[in-house]
């Protein structure tokens, strides 16, 4: 069961991490149970969304670290249980796939999550989700806008639980600290500026043909046979 407390050393890490930066590399989010919207069919025996089953859901974006050990971010009428942290708004529409709903490892949703911040910032993701608690799963990031858009291309998900109202924890963290070299040469060529961007690449072996290889003639240089 989850505690429906947060910690006065939980509360001023977020306080922290909140004033810290406007865009973070981290945050968490507690989805609301009063916006989770699934289709009447298809579903289980047991009543548990089945395969092909369509659903939106929203919920509340919170700094890193305010949803750790357990702590429910949402209260049962559906508001924040902490409104001075909420970073903005998250919102997620997809799929139930393989078992859905009844899922306890692997693939069970194929989804699109999309993070609307307060300051106007947003990131946008889609991919899998898994229904393993605990365990990281990357998922792209399909855009973005505002500080991030200078981020890597990855958001790696981890699963912290469910609350007591069936209502989604999770935690977020971007793939690298450093935005990828791709989006550093599009940076520069979009405010004007061209610089080599240092690019890591394994050592490879070149293919030869063994064809031999000489000057270019032209058309009238060309050597008669």
């Amino acid at each position: 069961m989850f505690k429906t407390f947060i910690t006065s050393s939980a509360l001023a890490l977020s306080l922290a991490t909140l004033a810290k930066a406007e865009a973070p590399m981290a945050f968490d989010v507690a989805e609301d149970h009063t916006r989770i919207h699934m289709a009447a069919a298809p579903v289980h025996e047991n009543g548990m969304p089945a395969h092909g089953n369509a659903f939106v859901s929203q919920g509340y974006i919170y700094p890193e670290g305010t949803l750790a050990n357990g702590t429910v971010g949402v209260l049962e009428d559906g508001n924040p249980a902490f409104p001075d942290l909420v970073l903005g708004t998250w919102t997620c529409d997809g799929y139930f796939v393989g078992d859905g709903g009844n899922a306890t490892t692997g693939v069970w949703i194929i989804s699109r999550q999309t993070f609307a911040f307060n300051d106007g910032a947003t990131v946008v993701t889609q991919g899998t989700e898994i229904a393993d608690i605990g365990q990281p799963n990357l998922r792209p990031v399909t855009g973005a806008t505002g500080e991030f858009s200078e981020r890597g291309s990855g958001l790696i998900q981890t699963t912290l639980g469910f609350n007591d109202f069936w209502g989604l924890s999770a935690t977020y963290q971007f793939e690298g600290p450093e935005m990828n070299a791709a989006a550093q040469q599009d940076a520069a060529f979009q405010s004007g500026g061209y610089q080599q961007v240092p690019i890591d690449e394994e050592n490879h072996l070149e293919w030869d043909s063994g064809a031999p290889v000489g000057p270019i003639f032209g058309l009238g240089d060309m050597p008669s046979t």
